[in-house]
This record gives structure tokens, C-alpha cells and sequence, in this order.
């Protein structure tokens, strides 16, 4: 059993710097060490790793795919707190975007709040298959998009380290392992300690606490461990960090380069242009009509400062109440809005979240050939979400005389704001594992029984959509006092839309009581697996043994979310709107192996071996398939090496992409292509069918009135869709040096999906219809409803889209890996680089799309890595880790490039990022009384995220919120173990 000596951390730590790596460093351990048994101690751990990629039973280090592990002492020495930052910190990972908790804030993810999941490759976490202990792990999250694990189920504390194989391997562990397989491998044998670990921002915000233990026994004829663990994430709120102050435009002269936003005359500082509020007015005439948004002079400024008011002077102008004044209609004008709210200060950046996981596993000896083994895992999270909001309604003609003070042919549109915006969701995950395993002479045999169980609540904070129609209603004469909304059934409250505290979020208690609400969701997803297989030797040739595995699988898949209460009636203003997904998927396999030694000790030829295997899967709600791999395996000398691969995957379209009940989303209807397209004919920049297409619709071209967000409506595609699949291939070259001091690897892969699924949304669906050289008879044209041009309204209403299977994606890469190990006379020094160059992910919707390319992109680096040195002296270690992340640019995906025109100056804005390294330091002391302890510093030079214009990059203030970019800045972090 693994005890927790200087012989295991140094066993470990070999895991931790790769595979290759650890083929030499193990036998150089050994031949260090006095004591025999302790050596033969490191032969028999090294012997007894089971790698990914394989049902046959090896040694697991002479793979023929590519294969990284990550030893979590990593996440010890890099002051990483979860699975999924450990994971991060992988190049199959750190190339693209990744769900984070943080990126939960504000939108509906896959998953829900806080779940945090792994896409390989950038092609989705649904294309990345994640093991425990070599069996499959169920889904985990809330709504209906649920289909990945997350990696806040299971500790970090109970791992003992994570494969990550870098190839598709359907053939092998079936659907979903289309971008490639992460086996999550936990700690075993009769190690046992208490464990408390912390990560400290030096700017308050952020705190991250751990404490667990763990018990383990091993006796003659089996062990068991218990692992439980206990965590709690800080919430880092927006106002915690200066980088996500109020978001500027962030723009610049394009001769001089100085900034060119408009100045706040209140601040003398850049203008804030957030959430702005106040009172919208839409025209229907007014001839001193100029500006969309009034503000409220709360303070007394806009009057001392003499700011202009409306003056009318013939029928149907504008007439307005005392204090307020008109904003935003030019230049400096653009510097008295009001879009700087405190709230803003209160949104979450990285929520608060709680965990607590209990994790088992044993194994018993039955009979002197058979062993039964069994795991339990037990984990609850809840996260809690703060955010803020803009609402409006109701929509009032001023010259009706229904709002004291306010006069003239426009309507009012009172546009408040408040923090009543957010979520807590709770999940529990539960998985059940029993299996018995044994041997008949050579052959060696496995069946085992796998339960899954996520149940999860979604409590939502929401605005009654009866509650602000009957009170708008109120305001023209309707019906208020005494009555009930029809919906949620709450008695009428008088609101005065138009007092200006209403407008910035100071509300009455009636009001609160009347509009504002909460709501309940509950999602459960269940998973059943059963699995057989037996391997051994078939029979012996020239070259070796040829061995296999033979096996059969069943899985059961089922669903079921039920939104809200006021979300399934549609009652929730603003928010998403969804019916229950519900449904069931059966999946059957049988699946084989063979590995097939061909040439031994030839000239050029030190060894040279095949594997082929083959799967045959049904699924009942689309068919069967069969995929297939085949890997080559030639060792030209003891030192030098080549490898390849090549094979089909394939992906049975999830639950939720079969059966998601109608969820809504809303779009801005500047994502009309219809919207404004003379301006973009006299620039060049509309496409001719456009152009065409939006006049034969009798859209006039200078169509720019905005009246709300439009209606996207997305189901699942059960009926029609179809699986995914996918080719993958790879060559590699593997060279160490003799004395096992040096290796590296260079890998280059390509991945090709074809029939992809993917979500129409409704914004593709617009685009769809408008580009058609058949606009008349169109299909995607009858997918959508648009407004009849009414007060100059051309607004899109709703749009349907849908799950469909689309055309393709295509990736292809190189991985770099290179390390040293060596004992030297200032002790056992360790240096591992992992790089990844991403040549090309490229996305088709339609076989006659165009390409979309997005390596080099936002979020979406050529280079990627991490280079970390490590020295053991002693009971001391010590470790230096960089990670980087190359430069990155969307101007390319503008016609004009980063220049743009703001109020009729030409200006520059910011969509890139340059080469961007963080830094960690640690140390590490074994002390005679079984305590370890580990002090270091994550971003060691406080490195902030790269600032970006709103317009162009995904940001909070002016931060880019990529998952490439520490947000939290330095921070702190310990670890102090017992062990007993």
C-alpha cells in the first residue's frame, strides 16, 4: 500500500511530471535507495499504474496515444483548489474558453450555476468523456442543459491523480469520447491524515478554505478509505477588484491614440457606460424630441451646471417634470448619462459556494481468485449568486395626460434598475459503484454496476410578469385595487412608475412585495451502468504474446427538470422561460480489443506493435453504429520512438438536445440584419443578397428604432436528430535519453466531426433567411415574426430555432512535451515543459457556409502551456511554475480591422491581448513528526487581466472574462497535512 514517505511524495511527484518522465525516474529512485524493500516498494507502484486508453492489462507507460497525467500534488504546489483549476492548467484545455463558476454569473449555462466542466480541444465538454476509477461518471448540474460532469463533485483531496487521454477512444468507452477521455483516479491503500489548506487574495474577496481528512486500513485480505472533505469559496463581488469598475468604452484617436471617450464632468474621469437607467422616450412626432434617455437630477448638478431642458413651444413637444433632463444625444451629452450604478459593485465575480463530500472505496478478497470492490461518493454544493438588473414597463403615450408633468407625442418607457437579480442552486451528487473482479488461469475478468444521481434545486430570483402589467395597467385606468393577478394570484399595489427613486432602484416596500419574487426549479439526472469485460494472452508469435479484451456494456440515461412554477406559466419578466425536459436514452455495446505484437529486434526495429479495437453500439433513440480504433506503436531504438493512430467516435445526441422543453432567450434586435442597412450600404460593408432581401421585405433602410430585446424560442430535436461523428488520427515521436535524464514528445493530431449537433439560434435563423438566394420560399424565413412598421416598429418579435445536426468542425495541433530529471549535487532537480500550438479549429454550420475559424482568437490562443521546475533537497522541495497563454486578436473578424467611428470621429478600439504569463512559487517541508506543510504565492507579480473595449471583447468593467485570465490577482496559499 502507498504510505506517505519521502519514497511515495517522490513516486507522485514522478506521476506529476508525465508519463514518459515517470518511466525513468521511478528506476532512478530505486537504484538510489539503501533499503531493497523500499525499492522494490517504487518497481511494484510503478507496475501497478493502469493508464487510460486501454482495457489490456500493461504497464501503461510505452502508450500509443498520447497520454498526460497530472498528479494532484500539483494542485498542492500550485495552491489550486479544484479538480476542474487543476485540469485548467492542462494544454488540452488551456487553448479554449472554459465553463467556469465565474462565467455562470449573469447567463444560463450548460450545467447550471456554478458547474464547472472540462471541453478538450475546445469541442465541448459534451465531447469529453470523464472517468472514475475507469468507469463512466455521471452527469451532474440543474436545468435542462445538463450532460457533463462537474468538477466540483468529487474533491480534489480524494484524487490521487488524472489521465487525460489526448484521442478520441469511442471505440473503447463509447459515446462522448469524441475530443478524448479524463480518468479521474482516487487515492488508495492505508494512508490516512488530516489535511487543512487555504488560498488568500491580498485584496480582500476571493478566500478560498478547505479542510478534510482521510482514514484508510489495509489488512490481509482487502482495504477500505474514507475521504471527507469540506470547502468554502468566498464570493468575490465586482466591487472587490478595481479592474471590473464600471465598464468605459475604451476607445482611441486613430491619428493620436489618446483616449477618446467622453468625460464625466461629475468624476472628471472617463465616462462610465454600464447599465444606465431613467426615463426611455420613444417618438411618435415631437419636433424637440432628441434624446432616447432622460436622467433624473438626483444630486443638483445637471441644474447648476445649466444643462438644457425641453422648452415647448409648438403642439406635441416634449414637456418634462422639473429635474429631468436629456442625455446621451451627442458627445458630451454622452458624459452626463447615468449608467454607474451601486449595485453594480454587489455582482458576483466568483460566487459563493459551499461544498461538503464524503468518498468511500473497498476492496475484500472473496476467494484467492476473486475480489469484490465497491466506491461511494456523496457530495452537496450550494452556490449563491448576486447580480443587478434592468426592467421597464409600462408604455405610456405622454400626450394622453396620464403622468403628471410629462407632455408631448412620445411614449414613456420608465427604465428601472435593482439588485433583485441572482440564484441559489444546490446540488447533491451520488454515486454507487460494485464490482467483482478475479482471474481463470491467464485470463482476468471485471463486472461491475455503476449509479449515478444528481438531484439539484434552482432558487431564482425573479419579477412577477402579471404583477407589472396590471400596474402598468393602473396608470391608463385599469382595474388595481382590490385585485388579483391572474397568474401569481398577488393582490394589485399602485406603482408610481415615475417617481425618480422608483427609477434608481429605492422601492417601496408595497412595490418589492408586489413585483419581486422567488422560484424554485428542481433537475435530476440518473445514470445505471453495467459493464463486463475479460482480457489475457490469446496466444504467442514470433514477436510476443497477442492478448485482448472482450466486454459488453448497458447504460440507461433519464431526465427529468421542472422549471418554476412562474417560469413554466411564462410569468417571469425577462428572464428565460422553459418547459420540462424529460427523457430516457438506452444504450447497449459490445466492444474488443487486440494487442498485437509484430516485429522484435530487427535493424531499425527495437520493437513494433499494433492495437486495434472495435465497437458496436446501439442507441434506442437513433440506431446503432460502429467505431473503430487502430494504433501503431514502433520503437526504433531503446531510446527513440514513433507513434500513431487513427479512429471513428461517435456521439449519441444528449437528453437535453433531444428533449429540452421550449426554453425562451432574448436578443437585441441590433442583431437584425435588416436593422439599419443603409448606413451599411453607404459604408460597404452590407452584403448584396442582404440588401436585396431586407427590401423586398419593405424594411426601410433607415429602420433604427429599438424596442426591446426579441424572443428566441429552442426545443429538442427528438425525431430528427442523428449522431455525431467523428475521425480522429495522430503521429507522435517519443525520445529519452539512455541514462533517462531527457524526454520529449512531439505529437500532432487532427479531430473532424461531421453532422455535429448544434443549436440554431435565433439570431443564425435571421441570418439564414436574409442570405438566401431563394428569399420567396425560404424555410428559415417562416421561423420568425416581425412587427408590420407601426409607429416605426420593424422589431423582430420571436423567433424558433432548435437542435438541428449541422455540417462539420475540424481541429488539428501540435503537442510538445519535454522534461529533465536528474539527481545532482543540490539535490533532485525536475523541469517539465508542456506546450500546445493550435493550427486550426474551424466550424461549418452548413456544407455551404463559409469556415469559421477562430484559432487566434479571444480565448482561443495558437500557443498555450506551462513550464515548471521543481528541487527536492532533503525534506525540502521547492517549486517554480509558470503557465502563458499567447497573444490573441479579433480585429481580423472586423472588415475595418480595430478601427471604428464614434460621434463621427474615427477611433480605435481594443479586441486583443498580448502574451500573458503568471507565475507561482512554493515550498514544501517534511517534518520528523509526520507534518508536511507547503507556503506559496499564486501570481506572484499581481498580474491583472488584459483591458478590452465592451463593444468588441468579452468583459466585466473593462476586464477580459476569459478562462485564461486570473481574475483574483495574488494571492496567498498553505497547506499543513498530519499524517498518521
Amino acid at each position: 500500500m502507498m504510505k506517505n514517505t519521502h519514497i511515495a511524495k517522490s513516486v507522485r511527484l514522478a506521476l506529476a511530471f508525465g508519463a514518459a518522465s515517470t518511466l525513468f525516474s521511478t528506476g532512478a529512485l530505486a537504484q538510489d535507495m539503501s533499503d531493497e524493500d523500499d525499492a522494490e516498494e517504487i518497481k511494484e507502484q510503478a507496475e501497478r499504474v493502469t493508464v487510460v486508453g486501454s482495457r489490456i492489462r500493461t504497464d501503461g507507460l510505452d502508450n500509443a496515444t498520447p497520454l498526460e497525467i497530472i498528479s494532484t500534488e500539483v494542485a498542492v504546489d500550485q495552491g489550486l483548489n479544484t479538480l476542474g483549476e487543476l485540469l485548467r492548467t492542462s494544454t488540452v484545455a488551456s487553448g479554449s474558453n472554459q465553463l467556469t463558476s465565474a462565467m455562470s454569473v449573469g447567463s444560463v449555462t450548460a450545467g447550471g450555476a456554478g458547474n464547472e466542466s472540462i471541453s478538450m480541444r475546445g469541442l465541448g465538454a459534451n465531447r469529453t468523456l470523464v472517468l472514475l476509477n475507469g468507469r463512466r461518471a455521471g452527469p451532474a448540474g440543474t436545468r435542462g442543459q445538463v450532460a457533463a460532469f462537474d468538477m466540483n463533485a468529487i474533491p480534489v483531496s480524494a484524487v490521487e491523480r488524472v489521465e487525460i487521454l489526448k484521442d478520441g477512444a469511442s471505440s473503447l468507452y463509447g459515446s462522448d469520447a469524441v475530443a478524448g477521455v479524463i480518468n479521474i483516479i482516487t487515492k488508495r491503500g492505508d494512508e490516512s491524515a488530516i489535511n487543512v489548506s487555504g488560498n488568500v487574495p491580498t485584496e480582500s474577496g476571493g478566500e478560498n478554505y478547505r479542510v478534510n481528512g482521510t482514514y484508510g486500513q489495509a489488512f490481509d485480505r482487502g482495504s477500505f478509505r474514507l475521504v471527507a472533505d469540506y470547502r468554502l469559496q468566498e464570493e468575490m463581488a465586482r466591487g472587490d477588484r478595481e479592474h471590473f469598475a464600471c465598464e468605459q468604452r475604451y476607445y482611441f484617436d486613430e491619428v493620436t491614440g489618446e483616449r477618446a471617450d467622453p468625460i464625466d464632468p461629475r468624476t472628471g474621469d472617463y465616462h462610465c457606460n454600464d447599465l444606465p437607467y431613467g426615463m426611455w422616450l420613444w417618438n411618435a412626432g415631437a419636433d424637440n424630441y432628441i434624446a432616447r434617455i432622460q436622467n433624473y437630477d438626483y444630486d443638483g448638478w445637471r441644474a447648476a451646471a445649466g444643462l438644457p431642458t425641453y422648452t415647448p413651444v409648438n403642439e406635441g413637444d416634449i414637456a418634462a417634470p422639473e429635474g429631468w433632463y436629456p442625455v446621451g444625444f451627442d458627445r458630451e451629452s454622452d458624459g452626463w448619462l447615468d449608467a454607474d450604478h451601486p449595485f453594480q459593485d454587489l455582482q458576483s465575480m466568483i460566487p459563493r459556494t459551499e461544498a461538503w463530500s464524503i468518498y468511500g472505496q473497498a476492496d475484500y478478497d472473496l476467494t484467492d481468485s476473486v475480489s469484490f470492490y465497491s466506491e461511494f461518493l456523496h457530495s452537496r454544493r450550494e452556490t449563491t449568486i448576486n447580480s443587478y438588473r434592468q426592467f421597464w414597463e409600462p408604455f405610456i403615450p405622454a400626450w394622453q395626460g396620464y403622468v403628471d408633468g410629462w407632455d408631448g407625442y412620445v411614449y414613456l418607457d420608465p427604465t428601472a434598475v435593482t439588485d433583485h437579480s441572482g440564484s441559489v442552486t444546490d446540488i447533491e451528487y451520488t454515486r454507487g459503484v460494485l464490482g467483482l473482479e478475479g482471474s481463470i488461469g491467464f485470463w482476468n475478468w471485471d463486472v461491475s454496476w455503476q449509479r449515478s444521481l444528481s438531484s439539484g434545486t434552482y432558487q431564482t430570483k425573479i419579477i412577477y410578469q402579471d404583477a407589472l402589467e396590471m400596474a402598468a395597467g393602473a396608470v391608463t385606468g385599469g382595474a388595481c385595487e382590490g385585485e388579483l393577478t391572474p397568474i401569481s394570484g398577488r393582490e394589485c399595489y399602485a406603482i408610481d412608475f415615475f417617481d425618480p427613486e422608483y427609477v434608481r432602484g429605492n422601492f417601496d416596500q408595497g412595490t418589492r412585495d408586489f413585483l419581486f419574487g422567488t422560484e424554485l426549479g428542481k433537475t435530476i439526472y440518473k445514470q445505471d451502468s453495467v459493464d463486463a469485460y475479460i482480457t489475457g494472452d490469446l496466444f504467442e508469435v514470433p514477436a510476443g504474446v497477442v492478448a485482448t479484451a472482450i466486454g459488453i456494456a448497458y447504460q440507461s440515461d433519464e431526465i427529468v427538470d421542472t422549471p418554476g412554477a412562474t417560469t413554466l406559466a411564462g410569468n417571469s419578466w425577462g428572464m428565460t422561460s422553459a418547459g420540462i425536459t424529460a427523457g430516457k436514452q438506452i444504450t447497449r455495446a459490445v466492444y474488443g480489443e487486440f494487442q498485437i505484437p509484430v516485429l522484435r529486434d530487427l535493424p531499425g526495429v527495437r520493437s513494433f506493435d499494433l492495437t486495434a479495437s472495435a465497437r458496436w453500439t446501439d442507441v434506442n433513440t437513433y440506431g446503432n453504429d460502429t467505431t473503430f480504433k487502430i494504433g501503431a506503436n514502433w520503437a526504433i531504438t531503446d531510446d527513440l520512438r514513433v507513434r500513431a493512430s487513427r479512429g471513428t467516435s461517435f456521439r449519441s445526441p444528449a437528453l437535453f438536445e433531444l428533449y429540452l422543453g421550449d426554453q425562451t432567450a432574448f436578443f437585441d434586435q441590433r442583431s437584425d440584419p435588416c436593422f439599419n442597412w443603409a448606413e451599411r450600404q453607404e459604408q460597404g460593408t452590407i452584403n448584396p443578397t442582404v440588401l436585396q432581401n431586407c427590401q423586398a421585405d419593405g424594411i426601410p433602410g433607415d429602420y433604427t428604432e429599438d424596442f426591446g430585446s426579441g424572443t428566441a424560442y429552442t426545443g429538442g430535436g427528438a425525431g430528427t436528430l442523428k449522431a455525431e461523428t467523428s475521425v480522429s488520427e495522430g503521429i507522435g515521436i517519443v525520445w529519452t535519453s539512455p541514462e533517462g535524464r531527457f524526454a520529449s514528445s512531439v505529437d500532432y493530431y487532427t479531430v473532424r466531426i461531421d453532422n455535429q449537433v448544434d443549436d440554431i439560434t435565433g439570431v443564425d435563423i435571421l441570418n439564414l433567411c436574409y442570405t438566401s438566394e431563394n428569399f420567396e420560399t425560404e424555410p428559415f424565413c417562416d421561423r420568425f415574426t416581425r412587427n408590420d412598421g407601426t409607429n416605426g416598429n420593424y422589431n423582430i418579435i420571436d423567433v424558433f430555432g432548435g437542435y438541428v445536426n449541422v455540417a462539420s468542425q475540424y481541429i488539428r495541433g501540435v503537442d510538445v512535451v519535454a522534461s529533465y530529471n536528474d539527481d545532482t549535487p543540490v539535490g533532485m532537480v525536475r523541469v517539465r515543459l508542456d506546450h500546445t500550438i493550435q493550427i486550426e479549429r474551424s466550424y461549418k454550420q452548413f456544407e455551404d457556409s463559409v469556415a469559421q475559424q477562430y484559432i487566434g482568437l479571444l480565448g482561443n490562443p495558437r500557443h498555450s502551456g506551462t513550464l515548471t521546475a521543481m528541487l527536492e533537497r532533503d525534506d525540502w522541495s521547492y517549486t517554480w511554475a509558470m503557465r502563458y497563454v499567447g497573444q490573441v486578436s479579433n480585429y481580423g473578424e472586423y472588415v475595418n480591422g480595430s478601427s471604428t467611428t464614434y460621434r463621427g470621429q474615427d477611433v480605435t478600439f481594443v479586441a486583443d491581448a498580448p502574451t500573458t504569463f503568471y507565475h507561482t512559487a512554493s515550498v514544501s517541508k517534511s517534518f520528523e513528526n509526520n507534518i508536511d506543510v507547503t507556503l506559496g504565492v499564486a501570481n506572484v507579480f499581481d498580474k491583472k487581466p488584459p483591458l478590452g473595449s465592451p463593444a468588441a471583447a468579452s468583459v466585466v468593467g473593462n476586464a477580459m472574462l476569459y478562462s485564461q485570465y486570473d481574475q483574483l490577482g495574488r494571492q496567498a496559499f498553505f497547506n499543513v497535512q498530519y499524517s498518521f
